[in-house]
């Protein structure tokens, strides 16, 4: 166990970046009493992460062959991303709901992929980021709604 440790330990700091990043986002979702709490950003992040790695792997492995592209994955997960967002987001009744969450998971993505390329400091600044958006935009964004007339709920979709 401490060869597999030691051989791979820089893979594992990877993922265990992209966990406890999006964990992170998760508790401000689980705060504001959201579907998508810790579980889902983490999981998000480390599936990025991992495809990420794969995408490194394939490229380390088969790059001298022709026509290998190995930033295809990362593309690709991007748009796996949109389409789980896309499932988060819900009409209810006349209320159009998880924008935010959606978006969440989207940048979540990003600081998976992030991690899974080594961009440690990229992917704790974006975190720090989402999180600042998340908490001291809302709390920015209350006043200048109620101030507008706006009730702060989601618009009606017509």
């Amino acid at each position: 166990m401490p060869q597999f440790l030691s051989q791979n330990g820089e893979i594992i700091l990877r993922l265990a970046v992209a966990v406890g990043l999006g964990m992170l986002i998760g508790v401000e979702r689980i705060m504001v009493h959201k579907e998508a709490g810790m579980k889902t950003h983490a999981l998000v992040s480390l599936g990025s992460a991992v495809f990420i790695i794969i995408s490194e792997m394939i490229g380390l492995k088969y790059g001298n062959l022709g026509g290998m592209d190995p930033t295809r994955i990362a593309s690709q997960v991007i748009v796996g991303i949109g389409f789980l967002g896309a499932g988060s987001i819900i009409l209810q009744g006349n209320r159009l709901l998880g924008l935010t969450t959606a978006g969440g998971l989207w940048v979540t993505a990003g600081i998976g992929m992030a991690s899974g390329f080594g961009f440690y400091d990229l992917a704790i600044v974006t975190t720090a980021l989402v999180l600042f958006v998340m908490i001291i935009v809302n709390k920015l964004e209350k006043p200048i709604m109620k101030y507008s007339g706006d009730d702060g709920q989601p618009k009606v979709v017509k």
